[in-house]
């Protein structure tokens, strides 16, 4: 694969993702199971990455500053738009709603080339998002992916009415009922433990539907978090 500074180019990793894909279909599980070498050929060349851990604190911390109205804007001036201009190098990914009250890079107080943010309704592991987020850990070398759900979610509000939708509305909402057979009465509130169940749900889809994520969580270089973002408050929980 060709790279531009230090980095795979979109087009080759996605064309290599598409022979893959073409290759797993043909020759099935054997397929995947015979050799890892096809994965093990996206590498992250990240030269400084950031470990899990401390990208979870990083993000913890700069939620506290958003909370407090202490925010610092890190990462935001003409010499940082000019540094990512030439290679991104995001601490983090996040799964995250598309709801627009919950805008990741300022809940959590970041900036420009901080976080690679993957946005659907529902924070719902599509194969689109899961691809993007491979590309997030493969390529470009993030430790860490949170998926980020919230309070009085929509998407989750409309699996659990479980009524037909309009358009491809429905296509989301059948993504999340299958959350809805798991969910555990831990907070008193019917619809928090719903949006909770579905973070959990897409974490764990996360983990069984990529190889490629599968592998870095092998490896240790790669966690898969949930979080929970209260609407009201601004505050973000890790769920465990």
């Amino acid at each position: 694969m060709s790279r531009i500074n230090g980095f795979v180019r979109r087009r080759d990793f996605l064309k290599f993702a598409s022979v893959m894909g073409i290759a797993a279909t043909a020759f099935g599980d054997s397929f995947w199971s015979a050799d890892q070498a096809a994965v093990a050929d996206v590498h992250p060349v990240n030269p400084s990455p950031i470990s899990a851990n401390e990208a979870i604190k990083n993000l913890l911390d700069g939620n506290q500053r958003f909370i407090h109205q202490k925010r610092q804007y890190p990462d935001q001036s003409l010499e940082r738009l000019r540094l990512v201009a030439q290679a991104q190098y995001p601490f983090a990914a996040i799964l995250g709603c598309a709801d627009s009250r919950v805008p990741a890079e300022i809940v959590f107080d970041r900036g420009l080339g901080d976080l690679f943010v993957v946005r659907v309704a529902g924070n719902v592991a599509s194969d689109m998002a899961i691809g993007s987020l491979e590309y997030s850990t493969a390529v470009l070398g993030s430790q860490l992916i949170v998926v980020l759900g919230h309070k009085r979610c929509g998407a989750v509000t409309e699996a659990i009415k479980n009524e037909p939708l309009p358009g491809r509305i429905g296509f989301v909402v059948e993504s999340i009922k299958p959350a809805l057979a798991n969910i555990k009465l831990t907070t008193g509130n019917y619809s928090d433990d719903a949006v909770i169940a579905n973070i959990q749900y897409q974490c764990k889809k996360l983990q069984e539907s990529s190889i490629i994520l599968a592998k870095l969580l092998r490896e240790s270089k790669l966690k898969i978090v949930g979080a929970f973002y209260d609407i009201d408050t601004g505050k973000v929980n890790l769920i465990t």
